[in-house]
């Protein structure tokens, strides 16, 4: 099984089209004289939402629903979890390191509030209906569901599962797609404090080098566990599965970290509209040809090094979206329609496909039907979710943005490097 989830910490606040998040209070050259923005000067500047980023989850989500009702279309559908990983870890990061540059810390409270108000009511939506089919309804595939429900509702489905040695349980299975909210919603909780942590106590240099370090343990501890037995263990845990939204926080870092004049900006730039391509092929590749998570899939080099070679491949074409606007990568997956169901749906069809294409299999819809049936269902469910749960409290929960008036640079001090 697979997950998706779309990454919209304060995306969908701070970065709305609509709020802006808060200029700089001195200007450009201030900066450079009051530490540039405690190391991550570019992040001040940022051109704000990426709505290639917005693009590229529509393609992800549908392909993993794809891939949950005809696996035999896309066998590795699931690499579409990876790409969301890495997303998820580079928005999260560059949208913390921009507070912690603007004002020198991080508001932990704001964020895990955020987070809830963003995330939970739509999923304890979800586990509500779920848990309702399974107690009024004599629905197969919905039996003892309410037990599912509660699993998902506490994020643990993904721990649940990660001690399956052999076939995964009953337990879970109703809302089994759910594992991997669990896996960001754990990596969240530690992400914010250790980063607030190295951003205060190490120089920016620094810090790009203990995330880049943390971005390897998880595959030498991936190496150290592995085994056929061990493989539900390696898929599920936040611990094996934390390079990849690592790699999605580092990228973000060393882009905060460059300035527009650096040459190693152009650099990475150059590089990355090269390797984009490639990189898209090779993920479309792997979701059509590898098989992952079915038993013949279980191999040491997919669930040791594969998992980072997927997020490695994924920055590759985040970076292009970032730096890029002109490449066609960038171009396509910006168009508006995409663009807007990636922003506002994505997360909403992710959470109710996997019930909803239950039902209709438990209701007698099967083949090729199932598939058209199960999308155009998943997306009115996704609207109603959007329309009725996410957008309001959204609405409610949106901070006002103060015009603050620049201030005057006053005596150098010395640059955080």
């Amino acid at each position: 099984m697979s997950t998706l989830q779309r990454n919209t910490e304060d995306e969908a606040t701070e970065q709305s089209p609509d709020v802006r998040a808060a200029p700089p209070l001195v200007p450009a050259s201030a900066e450079r004289g009051r530490g540039g923005g405690r190391g991550f000067s570019s992040v001040l500047r940022g051109g704000g939402r990426v709505a290639g980023l917005d693009g590229l989850r529509t393609v992800a989500v549908v392909l993993v629903i794809v891939y949950h009702v005809e696996p035999d279309l896309v066998p590795g559908g699931s690499v579409g979890v990876d790409v969301f990983f890495t997303i998820s870890g580079f928005v999260i990061t560059r949208l913390l390191v921009g507070e912690y540059a603007r004002t020198g810390g991080i508001g932990l409270w704001s964020f895990y509030r955020r987070r809830w108000v963003r995330l939970m009511p739509a999923l304890l939506v979800m586990c509500a209906v779920t848990a309702l089919l399974s107690v009024a309804f004599e629905l197969p595939l919905f039996r003892g569901a309410w037990v599912a429900a509660a699993l998902a509702a506490g994020s643990v489905v993904n721990l649940v599962r990660a001690g399956d040695a052999g076939t995964y349980s009953d337990l879970t299975a109703p809302l089994s797609h759910t594992w991997s909210l669990g896996v960001e919603e754990q990596f969240y909780l530690a992400w914010p404090l250790l980063l607030l942590v190295l951003l205060r106590h190490a120089r920016a240099r620094v810090v790009l080098g203990w995330v880049a370090v943390l971005c390897v343990l998880p595959v030498l501890w991936r190496t150290v566990l592995w085994d056929p037995s061990a493989a539900h263990r390696i898929y599920n845990g936040p611990d094996t599965r934390a390079d990849q939204l690592l790699i999605g926080a580092l990228l973000a870092l060393v882009l905060a970290r460059l300035r527009a004049d650096d040459p190693r900006l152009e650099s990475l730039r150059r590089w990355a509209g090269r390797l984009c391509l490639p990189a898209l092929t090779l993920l479309g590749l792997i979701a059509w040809q590898i098989p992952i998570t079915e038993v013949s899939g279980w191999n040491p080099a997919w669930y040791t090094v594969g998992f980072l070679v997927a997020a490695l491949l994924t920055a590759c074409v985040v970076a292009t979206l970032d730096l890029c606007p002109r490449a066609w990568p960038t171009r396509l997956l910006s168009l508006s329609v995409p663009v807007w169901i990636g922003r506002n749906l994505s997360y909403g069809m992710y959470l109710w496909h996997y019930p909803v294409i239950r039902l209709l299999h438990d209701l007698g819809v099967q083949g090729d039907t199932l598939l058209r049936t199960g999308l155009a269902a998943t997306l009115a469910a996704a609207l109603a979710s959007y329309a009725l749960v996410e957008r309001p409290l959204l609405r409610r929960g949106r901070p006002r943005v103060r015009r603050l008036e620049p201030v005057v640079a006053t005596e150098p001090r010395s640059p955080v490097l």
